[in-house]
């Protein structure tokens, strides 16, 4: 972030006074949005570091992913959870079940709102999950920078879907831009109530190295590949080894539905997943304190979105 929450709030002049201390405040937040309204552009901007996978494909976060926010106002625990859309297929309601699980948990809800986007079904879809917890709802309507945003639109939208929403916590921003990042939290802070910490402060997640390093592969083939491709991959690490302190050796596979999509991701004369690999050890070296020896492979796993043993494995 361009400056930290304590600093710009503080500088505001809006924390709690001296003479009347308070206890440390403590929130799980669940991030809620239509795929690629920007809730996982929010979760990196907002730690400060890189939590969860960026993309333009739609419905790239598929698990909730928590990243840590600590200041001296306290701890906010983000829980990104996948994008919310109509859908009868399996995976879709699985992806809504996680999104449904982590909102009825959470202390707060973060909802945001593409404001370069029309609303239709599936942001009532969204506002209709959400109404029942408004005493714990902040809105952010997010993509302001864009020269496509309608915010008068956005916030039409809110007044008439979610009338008992105080203004102060409706706050437009750009979470690309680091724009007004600050008030969202802000915003958050003042919802959240007394309790310990969840987390040592100089946590920013609590995700396993070997989930952080399928979503890094997974990021980078997402963004490489074309079509219904992406959709139809899944990141399998089957072996792990800390061969010395400064390198970490991984076996892992990219799994795909169909023998067709398996040549796509391997590329002519393996170009595509020797990119890939090239690509996730850079990520991981920006991430971890020793170097990833990637061994990277791809196999066929037919029809794995129909699976239920598959879904339950991936999707938590």
């Amino acid at each position: 972030m361009s400056k930290s929450i304590s600093e710009s709030i503080e500088n505001k002049g809006e924390v709690q006074d001296e003479a009347t201390p308070v206890g440390p405040k403590t929130a799980l937040v669940s991030i809620v949005g239509r795929p690629s309204a920007g809730k996982s552009t929010f979760l990196n901007t907002a730690s400060g570091e890189k939590i969860s996978i960026v993309s333009s494909i739609p419905q790239t976060t598929r698990n909730a992913i928590r990243g840590i926010v600590n200041t001296s106002l306290g701890q906010l625990v983000f829980v990104d959870t996948p994008g919310l859309h109509l859908s009868e297929k399996k995976m879709n309601l699985k992806l809504t079940q996680i999104a449904s699980e982590n909102i009825a948990d959470s202390d707060s809800i973060l909802y945001i709102i593409d404001t370069t986007r029309e609303h239709g079904e599936e942001e009532e879809l969204i506002s209709n999950l959400v109404r029942p917890n408004i005493q714990k709802l902040v809105v952010a309507l997010n993509k302001i920078e864009d020269v496509r945003s309608d915010v008068d639109s956005a916030k039409k939208f809110v007044s008439t879907f979610l009338p008992e929403l105080p203004e102060k916590r409706i706050v437009c921003m750009s979470a690309k831009a680091d724009q007004n990042v600050n008030d969202v939290l802000k915003a958050l802070y003042d919802l959240a109530p007394e309790g310990p910490h969840l987390y040592p402060e100089e946590y920013y997640t609590d995700q396993e190295v070997e989930f952080r390093i399928a979503e890094i592969i997974r990021e980078q083939a997402i963004n490489r590949l074309q079509q219904e491709v992406p959709h139809a991959i899944y990141i399998s690490v089957e072996d792990m080894k800390m061969e010395k302190p400064s390198l970490l050796k991984v076996r892992a596979f990219i799994c795909v539905e169909r023998e067709s999509q398996k040549g796509i991701v391997i590329g002519k004369g393996a170009s595509m997943i020797k990119e890939i690999r090239i690509e996730s050890m850079k990520e991981c070296r920006k991430i971890f304190p020793y170097r990833v020896d990637l061994d990277l492979r791809v196999k066929v796993d037919k029809d794995w979105r129909q699976k239920d043993k598959v879904l339950n494995k991936i999707l938590r």
